[in-house]
């Protein structure tokens, strides 16, 4: 039963790596693409390192995976805004960016 859960934990953070990885190839400008990387991304890392708590059971390492997910949480939604206020304020220009 348990390894039901990893895999579904697994399968959807693969998937929503795709999904984003494909949203930032496709999408046109670069707000899109930070929306698609920080929702995706996300989503996608956590559910990965929630299927690693599940394989490792209640340890040390399971503490650690939750800190890294913590961490992610924090951060990058964070530096996606950063990125699109720099973007917006003009100090990258959209053909540098290509």
């Amino acid at each position: 039963m348990k390894t039901i859960f990893i895999w579904i934990a697994l399968s959807g953070g693969l998937f929503f790596l795709l999904v984003g990885t494909i949203g930032i190839l496709r999408f046109p400008d670069l707000y899109t693409r930070a929306h698609s990387a920080a929702k995706c991304d996300t989503l996608g890392a956590v559910l990965c390192l929630f299927a690693l708590m599940l394989y490792n059971g209640l340890n040390f390492s399971s503490f650690k995976l939750l800190l890294i997910i913590v961490f992610l949480w924090i951060t990058a939604p964070t530096a996606t805004h950063l990125i699109a206020k720099a973007y917006h304020k003009g100090k990258i220009r959209e053909n540098q960016m290509e």
